[in-house]
């Protein structure tokens, strides 16, 4: 009964590390107020400028990645079928851009240093001084 209970706890642990953080993040010299209702509307294509009107370039990460289902979730309150499906009609009907899609947070790291109006998110393990956090809070 013991070995159960300790195998259990370990294994809980263990998942529980395995959960991401996941922050937005821009190049370091953006100085946008950005909010989480921003993210939002610029992540779901409602809109194509940070606060401070600068056009923004939005880079995501493949839908096969457990940390976008996390932001879709977490952040845009969609799931990615959702999120996915929204921008597939917004490119159709000649709305909309979808993002630029890159496959790990490194990559998302260096596409923001090169584009100082790029927004990602990343796993918050990831962050480091390439990037600012934008506080969703």
């Amino acid at each position: 009964m013991k070995r159960t209970i300790g195998a259990t706890l370990f294994g809980a642990l263990l998942s529980l590390q395995a959960v991401a953080e996941v922050v937005v993040v821009v190049h370091p010299d953006n100085q946008a107020t950005i909010t989480k209702q921003n993210v939002q509307r610029l992540f779901l294509g409602k809109e194509t400028a940070f606060p401070s009107s600068e056009a923004a370039t939005i880079v995501t990460q493949p839908a096969s990645q457990p940390l976008r289902a996390e932001f879709d979730s977490d952040v845009l309150g969609r799931n990615t079928a959702q999120v996915s499906a929204m921008w597939a009609k917004l490119v159709f009907t000649g709305r909309g851009i979808a993002p630029q899609e890159v496959e790990t947070d490194a990559e998302v790291i260096e596409f923001i240093q090169g584009d100082k109006n790029a927004i990602g998110y990343i796993d918050s393990a990831s962050v480091n001084g390439d990037v600012k956090v934008v506080n969703l809070d």
